[in-house]
């Protein structure tokens, strides 16, 4: 069933990372494998008719676009035949502030050579405005056909892994990553424009082969891109969470390349709404319970004026 190009972020084929879970068909249905020379490099996440968004460090600064191609609407990277679309690269646009791995502007557009067949399986995710806000503690998912653990491949069939991570605010993940540095250590300062996900713990997060990846919340009814995966120090490790690159950091750059392409704005008193939703949540409850004691009041005044 072909899409609407103004659908965003609703899969409706459902049926229904280190520490992750399998995913489904058609669940992330904006998902992509970045591939060169035919192999799997790196995850991406299709945004329009013909325009990925990745990491800059999945390609080499003079990178020959006709070496490389992209697989749309696969589940499994193995006989992954169904539903997939396998699109060769027009051009690759890498952020110029890309400087090397931890720096910013570690995002890049990828043209596709003609545009995608939207389908049930392949659909774009919505890309959010400059004016929404992924607070601390939201909870988003992270997909990717990476390594299930340091050196450790996913095994066939190489099922997408899914796995669910809370945003950590920008001050506690730079903490976080003070922490245990060793004198040989480089320091690898959390910039401006990333923003982290996951778990201070470990145990859980993305790895080699996700990067580029999409970290997806979401608002409402949409799916909306708030990252992709950029780096983080080792696999899972304890004090370092997942590091990504900010979306909403990279509006006007986004904007420039793709004029056509629209954007998903806050809705008024979103932000504010999604900030407050947990003392919202416990302000109900004491509201509830006032109002039952009250009623229990006036029933109890009630009985004993009739007696």
């Amino acid at each position: 069933m072909a899409r609407s190009h103004h659908v965003c972020g609703r899969p409706t084929a459902l049926n229904r990372n280190v520490g992750g879970e399998d995913s489904v068909e058609g669940e992330w249905p904006w998902q992509v494998s970045v591939r060169k020379m035919g192999r799997h490099i790196c995850g991406g996440a299709l945004i329009s008719h013909d325009w990925i968004v990745t990491a800059a460090h999945c390609f080499p600064p003079d990178g020959d676009p006709s070496q490389y191609s992209v697989m749309l609407g696969a589940n499994k990277l193995e006989n992954s035949w169904p539903y997939t679309q396998l699109i060769g690269v027009g051009d690759i646009i890498r952020n110029p502030r890309y400087a090397g791995e931890a720096t910013s502007g570690d995002i890049a557009l990828v043209h596709l050579a003609r545009p995608v067949r939207f389908t049930n399986y392949i659909i774009p995710i919505c890309v959010p405005a400059a004016n929404v806000d992924f607070p601390a503690g939201m909870k988003c998912w992270v997909t990717g056909w990476g390594d299930i653990s340091e050196g450790q491949d996913l095994p066939s069939p190489k099922k997408l892994q899914k796995l669910q991570v809370p945003i950590i605010d920008i001050h506690t993940c730079r903490k976080l990553y003070n922490i245990d540095m060793g004198p040989n250590l480089p320091q690898k300062p959390i910039q401006d424009d990333m923003m982290c996900a996951g778990y201070a713990e470990g145990m859980k997060d993305t790895c080699k082969g996700d990067s580029g990846g999409p970290l997806m919340c979401k608002i409402n009814q949409e799916w909306l891109l708030a990252g992709i995966v950029s780096w983080g120090e080792g696999c899972a490790e304890r004090n370092r969470p997942g590091v990504y690159i900010r979306i909403t950091a990279y509006h006007d750059w986004i904007h420039r390349i793709i004029p056509s392409l629209e954007f998903i704005k806050a809705r008024r008193g979103y932000n504010n709404r999604i900030k407050n939703q947990s003392i919202v949540g416990a302000s109900g409850r004491v509201q509830a319970f006032l109002i039952i004691a009250l009623l229990q009041v006036l029933v109890w005044t009630f009985i004993h004026l009739l007696g």
